[in-house]
């Protein structure tokens, strides 16, 4: 018996932008079908034609993609109430799209027909009849979304499954069952689907909402009752809690129901999407985000981390490899020598976790996270001190003295001016240099005095800069903690600076950052 094949359909694009502080460009829309199309997802929903200038714009323009595996659906409503289906704009524009394929919602509550369309429950019937005949009429495959399903069918099961069974008689391919006010319960949605598919042998879908932190756990136990279509957005963005999240669910189906088919392919490629989907919305991706979070492999514990050196398996439910993600293993406190001396083969460090070496540095570690550092992100800043408490350790530059100058002049422009002082090989280098600000002055100065020396600083820059108080008592005297992420051709890194004073903490994050990556370059070599 062959596996059961579930279509994943993303609306990522039409529902997901409902999500507050998200915004799509048409460019914006038809990179991220490019994406989910190498990802192997069935049908992208693209908008509603007849709702904006922009969603007509991406319809047009989406024909021009070299698609492969996805449709492209247009989405819209069922037709005014006491209008025909040919002279309604809505279903018009579904048709002007272009597109092979659309999906349509219609009212399956009594209380939103009554309520909200304030019309009668036969008319909305009718409805819903009409706009799915005109547009099977015109050659369209038609899904239909049955709004608030669930809680129609909780309220009135009799009514919710008359509009099902019209839809279904008037052409469209699969019911999908909307839970859209994201409150129904799992066990509600199997018993549900249990007694549904005693009247109607249509194939069903399932649209959930997150509103209860149930959208996963609801598609999932929708597909074990027989749902044959998955209506998510990637990283589950929505309006209000979210949509169901088809980053979980394919990583649920693909690596732990057994009987469904899903591509290794579209697993492999599954956290290099999520985290291009969330840099495209400009919004940041949880790192506790399941199966492509950056922390959904990690492991600080030092327990954990011994046991996973000896069997993966002992802390981790699946190989991160499978969807594309990375084991990581996180050096604090917490962690014992283990991890110390599985970072160490990392940088070419043989280190024996049962060494004085190892006890050295592990007390060093403890000591400095007690002060306020968290290398834990900022692994570049723990490579460096690896590599000056373990190796033979020469300093690429020695500093003398740095001065920071900030003047605001009388028409109103803030002028930042720093200087450096260094010695590198015996030779001493004064440099001066201006800036955006503190840092970015100390920046430019620093290379500024060194690349004569060591040339590749020049193509690495700032790219994020992050100030956390660590104690707010202490009001303006409170230490900080500066994160710095650096970035040239190749790669991106992370350093830390704690101090009561942020330009020395900022200077500590700056020079383990052009120390990163000049022993990364020797090593190179």
């Amino acid at each position: 018996m062959g596996k059961l094949v579930v279509e994943f359909y993303d609306t990522t694009l039409r529902d997901g932008s409902q999500g507050e502080g998200i915004s799509f460009s048409v460019e914006d829309k038809l990179r991220i079908t490019q994406k989910l199309d190498d990802l192997g997802i069935h049908y992208i929903e693209g908008g509603w034609p007849g709702s904006n200038p922009k969603d007509v714009e991406y319809f047009r323009r989406v024909k021009d993609l070299n698609l492969r595996n996805v449709k492209v659906v247009a989405f819209g409503s069922t037709r005014r109430a006491n209008n025909p289906a040919s002279k309604d704009k809505n279903l018009r524009a579904l048709l002007d799209s272009g597109v092979e394929v659309v999906t349509i919602f219609g009212k399956t509550w009594d209380l939103h027909v009554r309520d909200v369309f304030g019309i009668s429950l036969e008319e909305n019937l009718k409805m819903i009849e009409d706009s799915i005949k005109y547009l099977c009429k015109h050659g369209l495959k038609v899904f239909y979304d049955a709004e608030h399903f669930f809680d129609g069918y909780k309220d009135n099961p009799e009514y919710a499954l008359r509009t099902l069974k019209v839809a279904y008689e008037s052409g469209a391919e699969v019911l999908v069952l909307c839970d859209t006010n994201g409150g129904t319960l799992p066990s509600e949605v199997r018993q549900i689907m249990r007694e549904l598919k005693e009247s109607i042998s249509a194939p069903l879908g399932v649209h959930a909402h997150n509103d209860c932190g149930l959208a996963v756990s609801n598609s999932i136990v929708a597909v074990e009752e027989g749902a044959v279509q998955v209506q998510g957005t990637i990283n589950g963005y929505g309006e209000r809690c979210g949509n169901a999240d088809l980053t979980t669910i394919i990583g649920v189906l693909g690596t732990k129901m057994q009987g469904v088919a899903v591509k290794k392919s579209t697993l492999r490629r599954l956290t290099e999407v999520a985290h291009f989907v969330a840099e495209v919305c400009n919004m940041q991706l949880p790192n506790n985000h399941p199966f492509v979070g950056r922390s959904a492999f990690a492991h600080k514990g030092g327990v954990h981390i011994n046991a996973v050196m000896k069997n993966p398996r002992t802390y981790e439910h699946i190989d991160p490899t499978l969807v594309g993600n990375e084991r990581r293993i996180l050096v604090s406190e917490l962690a014992g020598r283990s991890s110390l001396s599985m970072r160490a083969k990392e940088i070419e460090i043989d280190l024996d976790r049962k060494s004085p070496e190892a006890q050295r540095v592990m007390s060093l570690l403890q000591k400095l996270e007690y002060e306020g550092y968290h290398f834990e992100i900022a692994e570049a800043s723990f490579k460096v001190l690896l590599y000056k408490e373990i190796k033979q350790y020469r300093p690429f530059f020695d500093l003398l003295g740095f001065r920071v100058i900030v003047e605001k002049r009388p028409d109103g422009s803030v002028i930042t001016e720093a200087t450096v002082k260094i010695r590198v090989d015996g030779r001493v280098e004064y440099t001066v240099a201006e800036g955006d600000g503190p840092v970015n002055a100390l920046d430019f100065a620093l290379r500024k005095g060194i690349e004569k020396f060591y040339p590749e600083v020049s193509n690495m820059h700032l790219t994020d800069f992050k100030v956390r108080v660590l104690d707010g008592s202490e009001g303006t005297a409170a230490k900080v903690r500066v994160l710095i992420q650096s970035q040239d051709e190749s790669e991106s890194w992370t350093t830390i600076g704690v101090s009561e004073n942020i330009i020395e903490a900022s200077w500590q994050a700056l020079v383990d950052s052009v120390e990163y990556k000049l022993i990364r370059e020797r090593r190179r070599k």
